[in-house]
């Protein structure tokens, strides 16, 4: 006979910890690692099975050499959920399913009523956690490459933040490298003065990109004819490929052979190809193609102009501190478009003095030493050696993580680093880890949060036509252009007519088209590239930002039409029934925020939060089409289809604001 509900406790948000909780003590008698298993009890992909399985016997069931379904049923018999489920079932070779009780599920949805986190619970312990993203190169535009550093770390900075932790958000910016060296150069030799005083900051991001143009143009020019060598001695090679063999094995190797060489002659041509293109941008213009022969040796004097400036230069110093304020004054300007702000903006040039102290100082220590010139820091388990200082005297930007770092400990003595960098710097990261436990930094917890490239239709780097990397503030104005193509031809079509103003519809816009490009990155696993589409990333269905922002406006739109005031609502206490298999899927749902979130900081992956919301705004849209509202059988079903209602658009708009991203009342 199934036991009554009971009142073990008050009800526990996290229903899945809550399970957790209640398995370890059970398979501690079982094994001496239950964490690893617990990890095996997830929500169930088939509604049919219950609300939860956990999949643990099977494992266990091998480590021990017993049977799994025995093992299911000496935890189902030592297991107390009586007051949150049905009695679990066992299927299969040993799964555990539970059903919730529907009372449970009410239970814990009339508690989150008056609960402003939704179900989070603070964190127990506070841990003090640094988080190092987005880091432009500040002297020149902002592309579509900065996007994924800073919509990822930006919403881990949020959650972080949210579940109770001190979370300092550093942005590294690039500040004193070689790029500043460029815009020097460029404004003692290209400079505009006319449209300098107009806007400095455009002037001087034309500065960098000619600059650029004509350093890219003397590497092409130089490294077209070894190409073209390669490029005919493959095909040679490929032409002397034989497939005349006697043997299968041999016909195979001339077969990979043969596959080999055409992707290196592929890869060959289309390298060939961009240095052509960039080598005829020159050439075709008859300004730039006087410029590049009358600086043939561009590249070698931006460095010296970087080396100058660092050297304390007193003329490339004042140069460098009238230009700063312009490349600072438009790198926030993107930021506050992006709704991000960072607690601290300390560039490279902040610790520029402290290098060459923290390089002896390792040399002293016995920590690095002299290798063919260079100061290098040796690793047992890392092939390549970190270069901290170069031949000719000039540090890295190794060097001044390194220095970096040791700031970071000194001021703040964090538990955690993240650093939210492409993983490209993988090997990077595994010296200035290793690195700095030589250095004694050994407590605190060092982590680079990986994530893939940004490509195009083509499956390569996204670029714009021309074959630049696409600039973010013509990404965000793109966006912006097409969510307002949306938002006007939906509020067009209303049957009533048209009801949004002109600055509302752009407002919308502004909100929905930044929004969508945010969401469409970090819906997608940090680790993979993805590929980039404006008509996939503004679609009003499917996991889109667009689909979630609509699905709280439709919420909205519900309490305008019934005259709801929700603050009213909310203080009316309930009861909240789920009597209709829409109620309680949408329940159940709700109730699995905290979980959510909880999946999102077990390995840094805001992923985890868009899947959630679009299975919540899911479950909601067949509530909707299924649960009528404000027509409800009587005034109790209403009421409780509203609170269902607010709960859903609450959760959507806190789970939406963890991501960066802003909601509308109306689209």
């Amino acid at each position: 006979m199934e036991a009554s509900f009971g009142a073990k406790g008050s009800c526990t948000m996290n229903i899945l910890e809550e399970l957790r909780v209640r398995f370890r003590p059970i398979l501690a008698q079982l094994t001496s690692d239950p964490e690893s298993y617990l990890k095996l009890l997830r929500p169930t992909q088939d509604e049919r099975l219950g609300d939860y399985q956990a999949d643990l016997a099977m494992p266990l069931a091998k480590a021990l050499r017993r049977k799994p379904r025995e093992i299911a049923e000496e935890i189902v018999a030592a297991l107390d959920v009586a007051d949150m489920a049905h009695p679990p079932e066992i299927a299969g070779p040993g799964f555990i399913n539970f059903r919730l009780r529907d009372e449970y599920l009410e239970k814990c949805l009339q508690a989150l009523l008056e609960d402003p986190r939704l179900g989070v619970p603070p964190v127990e312990k506070v841990e003090t956690i640094i988080i190092d993203y987005s880091a432009p190169n500040v002297a020149k535009p902002m592309h579509v490459g900065h996007i994924r550093s800073t919509v990822i770390g930006d919403a881990i900075y949020r959650t972080l933040r949210f579940v109770g932790h001190r979370v300092i958000s550093d942005n590294h910016i690039g500040d004193w490298g070689t790029q500043f060296g460029m815009i020097i150069y460029g404004y003692r030799h290209f400079l505009d003065e006319d449209a300098y005083k107009k806007n400095p900051t455009a002037e001087l991001a034309r500065l960098y990109r000619l600059v650029r143009q004509l350093i890219d143009y003397q590497e092409a020019v130089q490294k077209i004819a070894e190409l073209e060598g390669r490029l005919q001695a493959k095909e040679q090679e490929l032409a002397g490929v034989s497939s005349n063999q006697t043997s299968a094995a041999a016909t195979k190797m001339e077969d990979k052979k043969r596959r080999e060489l055409q992707e290196e002659i592929e890869e060959l041509r289309e390298e060939l190809e961009e240095l052509r293109r960039k080598r005829a941008a020159v050439e075709d213009n008859p300004t730039l193609y006087e410029w590049a022969k009358a600086h043939p040796n561009i590249e070698q004097d931006v460095l010296q102009e970087t080396a100058k400036l660092h050297a304390g230069d007193e003329e490339n110093l004042r140069l460098w501190r009238e230009f700063l304020p312009h490349s600072l004054d438009e790198m926030n300007r993107i930021y506050r478009r992006l709704g991000i702000r960072f607690d601290y903006t300390l560039g490279e040039s902040f610790y520029h003095d402290r290098l060459g102290p923290l390089v002896e100082e390792l040399v002293q220590k016995g920590l690095a030493r002299e290798s063919e010139g260079a100061i290098c820091i040796f690793f047992p388990d890392i092939d390549t050696p970190m270069i901290i200082r170069k031949q000719d005297g000039a540090f890295l930007y190794a060097t001044t993580d390194l220095a970096t770092l040791r700031y970071r400990m000194e001021t703040w003595n964090p538990d955690a680093i993240l650093y939210v960098v492409d993983f490209r710097q993988s090997l990077h990261f595994r010296q200035l880890f290793a690195a700095a436990r030589m250095m004694g930094y050994d407590r605190v917890k060092l982590v680079h949060v990986s994530f893939g490239t940004v490509l195009g239709e083509d499956g390569r780097p996204f670029k714009t036509r021309e074959g630049d990397v696409v600039g973010l503030e013509s990404l965000l104005d793109e966006a912006v252009r097409r969510a307002y193509q949306i938002v006007c031809a939906n509020d067009d079509a209303k049957p009533t007519g048209p009801e949004l103003s002109e600055e509302e519809r752009r407002r919308i816009a502004e909100v929905v088209g930044i929004g969508a490009l945010k969401y469409a990155d970090l819906s997608q696993n940090r680790t993979s590239d993805y590929v980039f589409s404006y008509d996939k990333m503004l679609a009003m269905t499917g996991n889109t930002g667009t689909y979630m922002q609509y699905a709280y406006a439709r919420i909205q739109n519900i309490f305008a039409k019934g005259g709801v005031d929700v603050t009213t609502l909310r203080k009316l206490d309930g009861p909240i029934h789920l009597k209709h298999p829409a109620e309680r899927a949408l329940g159940r749902e709700i109730l699995r925020f905290p979980e959510a979130i909880q999946l999102v900081l077990e390995d840094y992956r805001p992923n985890q939060l868009t899947g959630y919301l679009f299975s919540l705004a899911n479950r909601f849209s067949t509530f909707y089409e299924s649960c009528p509202v404000l027509q409800a059988a009587d005034s109790e079903e209403r009421q409780s289809r509203l609170l269902l209602c607010d709960l859903t658009a609450r959760v959507i708009r806190q789970g939406l604001e963890l991501l960066g991203i802003e909601v509308v009342n109306r689209m």
